[in-house]
């Protein structure tokens, strides 16, 4: 139980048409709309008194759930709306996004893939909208570490990566077919500005045929 703005109780409320509200979902099967005592809201199918099926969830900071779920997991197909962060649509599993996806940012670039609890994982393409350079291979815990690095002419990088950057052996194909092998290494340039410390130390790319 939790004090609403006007300063009293508020309490879980489910909302059955055509019956007075409850204040428990304790083996309810059906359509009905559950308001929490933090206030987030469930619009959707309940299934001995948990939510599974198709609903809508608001939560409190802003995101909004609209799909499948099993258990009061989102679990099959479901899109979610970060507030400020993108959008997602894909596979779900045990509440997180797992299987197959496609998540749009605010800037416009979009990662379309593979995913695993939560984070990339496995094939997928990762496009910058404001470059047109794709990102294309495999991922692993949301970092991008073997593939290509394709520009909009078609030149592109071939190799492993550290930290999203090349890293290590690799290959340069370009546009009018000539490849050039080589090998990055990063290092870091630290910041000497005494003017503002506070400035990060810079990671560059070397890049050695």
């Amino acid at each position: 139980v939790e004090m609403s703005e006007g300063g009293e109780e508020q309490k879980y409320k489910l909302e059955i048409e055509g019956e007075e509200p409850r204040e428990s979902s304790r083996d309810f099967t059906g359509k009905a709309t559950a308001t929490y005592p933090n206030a987030e809201i469930y619009e959707g199918e309940f299934k001995d008194g948990l939510r599974d099926g198709p609903g809508k969830y608001t939560y409190i900071n802003g995101d909004v759930y609209e799909g499948e779920w099993i258990e009061n997991f989102r679990e099959g197909i479901g899109r979610i709306e970060y507030k400020d962060k993108g959008v997602y649509y894909g596979d779900w599993n045990k509440g997180k996004r797992h299987g197959e996806g496609l998540f749009t940012y605010p800037n416009k670039d979009l990662y379309s893939g593979k995913w695993a609890n939560g984070s990339k994982e496995g094939e997928g393409t990762f496009i910058f909208f404001d470059t047109g350079m794709k990102l294309f291979g495999a991922w692993k815990a949301g970092k991008f570490v073997q593939g290509k690095w394709i520009y909009p002419n078609g030149t592109h990088f071939e190799g492993k990566y550290d930290n999203n950057r090349p890293k290590g052996v690799g290959q340069w194909h370009f546009s009018n077919g000539n490849v050039v092998e080589g090998e990055y290494s990063q290092m870091v340039k630290v910041n000497t500005d005494r003017n503002d410390p506070n400035l990060p130390d810079e990671q560059v790319l070397v890049w050695k045929t």
